[in-house]
């Protein structure tokens, strides 16, 4: 029965280093820590991806959470289990390189969950530890940490968050120890495969580049995530992947609830571009915007692609909507989608006569054909812009997937939700 046990929300963030560890796989070593220990059941995991400016980030930015059920005789064991793992974790983590994004761990065990505004102010904008102690002190927590405590920012911001019908869903399968560190074994027809044998998946692969995305570039300990809309499916397609032969087996795995493909971080906004675009080297553009009264910047990187491509093409007087980030670094919004819904018209050429373009005699002047002397009043005849130079949808454009952050919603499972901005 419910009542017989008691509920936990654990939050756990800052355990991994640029080049090792990774907090989906301490979280799920805790969980089994508790388990082999006392009796738990575990209701749910989740992970939670955070505001991508965070100057503390590794990697993607993800925080991870649990919550799980405890018989009321294992309560006082939780607890000493909880220390005992902790100060194993610290123990640990004392053998990575230095540096300034040196891991600062922190775990949270509450008996309620925290408010769901701190989740909003983590994925959105900066937050000061100092602020976010003050924010949780009144909620009944175990906070677990080192000499210093970033790690509680990530971690109470996942056990606030409140998932909602559009959640999305991941599984996590790790490496087994030995394989840490050696070219991971997947061969991209497996993931061209996956998509085409199990649907309800998504963003597998990259088919710009033909590059799977579900298997990490880097040293960590996961072997692959594989997404989808919903759980269904996940343990399904896991267990075909590690059938197939040309997979490399993992250790173990476990399901997660997320708000990936979420686009919580950003806000949608409209306005009218007041310059032309300028290009840098290395192809990144910018371009000046006037916008709920002020002025701003949009700036589209290279690897944007359509983005960078539609940018590079706006007029002053062209009526746009945007997602995108507001940089500190900067001062810039870092665009992740982009629509031109009202463009001006693009100038082309003077009036036509005798098959040439009629010239202007002068300041003041009329327009004259060189070759009949024909007349005319001077104007300029435009043309519309040219969507189909563009891959959009519903007249919005976006990076390959490759390309794409964590959190950002791909446009064919959004376009009418942003569409009512300009409708």
């Amino acid at each position: 029965m419910m009542n017989d046990l008691i509920r936990f929300f654990i939050g756990l963030d800052d355990t991994d280093h640029l080049e090792i560890g990774c907090t989906t796989e301490k979280m799920n070593n805790f969980l089994s820590y508790l388990n082999n220990n006392i009796s738990i059941q575990i209701v749910e995991r989740r992970l939670v991806r955070l505001w991508p400016f965070a100057s503390r980030r590794t990697r993607g930015n993800a925080a991870l959470s649990a919550i799980i059920d405890v018989k009321p005789k294992d309560e006082s064991d939780f607890h000493n289990l909880c220390d005992i793992w902790f100060k194993d974790l610290l123990f640990e983590i004392s053998s990575h390189p230095k540096s300034e994004l040196s891991a600062s761990p922190v775990l949270i065990t509450s008996r309620e969950p925290l408010p769901e505004k701190l989740y909003w102010q983590t994925v959105m904008e900066y937050v000061d530890i100092n602020a976010r102690l003050q924010d949780i002190r009144d909620y009944d927590c175990n906070i677990y940490s080192g000499d210093d405590c970033w790690g509680l920012i990530g971690a109470s911001a996942a056990i606030s968050w409140t998932p909602d019908n559009s959640s999305s869903w991941e599984l996590i399968a790790w490496r087994k120890s030995s394989m840490i560190g050696k070219r991971r074994i997947l061969d991209i027809q497996t993931v061209v495969d996956l998509d085409r044998i199990f649907p309800d998946t998504f963003l597998n692969r990259d088919p710009t580049k033909n590059r799977d995305l579900i298997a990490p570039r880097t040293p960590c300990p996961v072997l692959y995530g594989i997404r989808a809309l919903s759980s269904t499916t996940l343990d399904s397609a896991h267990n075909w992947i590690q059938s197939t032969g040309d997979a490399e087996i993992c250790s173990d795995y476990a399901i997660h609830r997320t708000n990936q493909l979420s686009d919580d971080h950003v806000t949608p906004t409209h306005g009218t571009i007041t310059s032309e675009s300028f290009t840098s080297k290395g192809a990144h553009s910018s371009i000046s915007v006037y916008t709920q009264d002020k002025s701003c910047t949009l700036v589209a990187f290279s690897e944007g692609g359509q983005v960078n491509k539609l940018l590079r093409s706006l007029k002053p007087g062209d009526m746009v909507s945007w997602t995108g980030l507001f940089s500190p670094e900067d001062s810039c919004i870092h665009l992740e989608k982009l629509s031109l819904f009202n463009p001006v018209p693009r100038i082309s050429h003077r009036p036509l006569c005798c098959s040439v373009s009629m010239k202007s005699a002068g300041n003041n002047q009329e327009l004259r054909c060189n070759k009949c002397g024909n007349k005319s009043s001077k104007y300029w005849i435009g043309k519309l812009f040219q969507f189909s130079n563009f891959e959009m949808i519903d007249k919005w454009v976006e990076p390959s997937p490759s390309n794409r952050r964590h959190l950002a919603k791909p446009l064919d499972i959004q376009t009418p939700i942003l569409n009512n901005l300009i409708s």
